[in-house]
């Protein structure tokens, strides 16, 4: 069974933390950035700053907004991640929830214990709704068959992102060790990206190096969009989901963003 406000609390809920957010403006590692008030003394005080004008209301907005942005796509991506892992929960009728996250240990460069946490899981000694296990087991078989990699003995594990516009080369790297080690552990390693804003050099990088991509696209297979595969495998129609309740969003996110962009 599924409860669609639930669902609505694990999307919508990272993304109202981002309302409180305030520019720490290089003072450490301060649990509440500095306020308006707090900004204007600070840069007031700073001889060279006020005589060009910089501790002004407009500069205190600007810099909110810059990082406030930064701030509402990881919680926009944190709310992706919660949502994922509540519908494989509900999909799979585990038992523990805790079957849907798990994690591993791996060595870094220096021989040094690193641990990977993982997103979501199927893990398919724990599913319990037979349909969805019928389901995931053909779709393990298939998308193997596809990476050309035997079909993995526990299930698949996911690494769940809003979207994916970068291009850094240390993070690419540091997914690509993650592939591997998901498979040394019995797993298909699986990208969910909720939007469809994804190179296509990258994709293909993935898929190279044995990892599964799966993007919000609308259409295409339960291989390569996110939510045909939720329909397909999970049972769960998420783009419906989203067309359902937009207009709830649109206004929580559109809240989140006139927050940001004023100064008080």
């Amino acid at each position: 069974m599924t409860d669609e406000n639930l669902y609505l609390k694990r999307f919508l809920d990272p993304i109202k933390v981002c309302r409180r957010y305030k520019p720490k403006f290089g003072l450490g590692n301060r649990e509440e950035g500095l306020n308006l008030e707090g900004f204007l003394s600070l840069y007031g005080a700073d001889p060279f700053y006020s005589w060009i004008g910089l501790n002004s209301d407009l500069m205190y907005a600007a810099h909110k907004a810059a990082g406030g942005m930064t701030s509402v796509y990881r919680q926009v991506g944190k709310g992706c991640e919660n949502l994922f892992r509540q519908i494989v929960i509900d999909s799979t009728g585990y038992e523990d929830p805790r079957n849907a996250t798990s994690s591993y240990i791996a060595k870094t460069k220096n021989d040094k214990d690193k641990t990977l946490s993982l997103d979501a899981r199927l893990e398919l000694d724990a599913i319990q709704n037979y349909d969805v296990k019928a389901r995931v087991i053909r779709w393990l078989a298939d998308y193997s068959t596809s990476l050309m990699v035997p079909h993995p003995a526990k299930g698949a594990v996911f690494e769940v992102r809003q979207g994916y516009k970068s291009k850094d080369s240390k993070r690419q790297n540091a997914d690509i060790d993650n592939i591997a080690v998901a498979w040394a552990n019995g797993y298909l390693p699986v990208f969910a990206i909720f939007s469809s804003q994804i190179d296509s050099d990258l994709v293909l990088r993935y898929r190279n190096s044995r990892g599964g991509i799966m993007i919000g696209t609308p259409t295409g297979s339960n291989q390569t969009s996110l939510f045909v595969f939720c329909q397909e495998v999970l049972g769960y129609d998420l783009a419906s989901f989203f067309r359902r309740n937009c207009e709830q969003i649109r206004s929580e996110v559109y809240e989140t963003l006139e927050a940001l962009l004023s100064a008080n």
